[in-house]
């Protein structure tokens, strides 16, 4: 009996992925979710389904969500111009209302797409539970509003939903001494919750395809890198602006625990099962000293 190729295929496809499967089984992944793969809704979906399927393969995922495109939509709206000082929103009190109301609306909407998917999610910020303490930053010594930099992750209430088979959705608010409110940049309250919960995986879904030796040679991309050589490449100045607050943030989480650091463009469907799960993968893995060389080149 003579079988279909794609058939056959679809089977190298599955077995391709079983190593993956078996190393990473129970381990924890922060998947930080955010740039325009959240203004389309077919892609929305379809980051939805990966993670849905990372988790009934034995991963332990949680999703830190972004909403900058949208909380700009809303503050037009209002009759307000958005302002940014150093790519820093400037976050005055009537646009922190705005935040917070569309990051929950955000979040919100994720939930509803696990659960369509049967995986119970819930959705919560970094202000419950007293989750994600801050202290006010400032951009080049501006005050630029309500906007925090996390000094402390309590994460139990992350480990108490993981425990209950749930699959966590973060929303990127915090509060400070005096319990004000406070909006954090999505990327770095990845770091710090992937820092707190020692991920196995954090794994950042950007508008760029990874990171490149050259920018502008798109056949430049670096498939894997050690932490050392995420460093040099930091101090060599070689790096776009957008990337480098990303890298530094990936530098810091490894160096407090995390093993492994993906860097992929969520505009491409599926973006994390190939990633993840194919010894090629499409974007730039970070790994940590000692790590084996794992995925790529294979």
């Amino acid at each position: 009996m003579e079988l279909d190729h794609s058939i056959m295929e679809k089977a190298e496809v599955l077995i391709e992925a079983l190593p993956y499967i078996q190393r990473f089984n129970r381990k924890i992944i922060v998947v930080k979710y955010g740039g325009s793969a959240m203004a389309d809704e077919e892609l929305k979906k379809q980051v939805i389904q990966d993670v849905v399927l990372l988790k009934l393969v034995g991963f332990k995922p949680i999703i830190v969500h972004g909403g900058g495109k949208e909380i700009s939509k809303w503050v037009e709206k209002s009759g307000m111009e958005p302002q940014f000082i150093n790519g820093l929103r400037v976050t005055d009190e009537a646009t922190m209302e705005i935040a917070e109301m569309v990051l929950n609306r955000v979040n919100k909407s994720l939930v509803q797409l696990v659960n369509e998917l049967g995986i119970k999610a819930v959705g919560i910020s970094g202000k419950d539970a007293m989750m994600l303490k801050c202290q006010k930053r400032y951009s080049g010594g501006e005050d630029i509003g309500y906007v925090g930099e996390i000094t402390k992750v309590d994460p139990e209430i992350i480990y108490d939903l993981l425990e209950k088979d749930f699959l966590p959705i973060i929303c990127p608010t915090g509060f400070d001494e005096e319990f004000k409110t406070y909006n954090i940049n999505a990327d770095d309250a990845a770091c710090a919750i992937a820092t707190a919960m020692q991920a196995e995986k954090l794994a950042f879904l950007t508008d760029v395809e990874g990171v490149y030796r050259d920018f502008k040679d798109k056949e430049s991309l670096i498939s894997e890198m050690s932490v050392e050589e995420a460093q040099k490449f930091v101090s060599s100045g070689n790096l776009g602006g957008g990337m480098l607050p990303k890298l530094n943030n990936c530098i810091d989480a490894m160096e407090k625990g995390v093993s492994r650091v993906h860097i992929m463009d969520g505009r491409i469907p599926h973006c994390l099962l190939l990633e993840i799960f194919t010894n090629k993968g499409i974007g730039t893995a970070i790994i940590s000293s000692g790590e084996e060389r794992f995925y790529h080149g294979k």
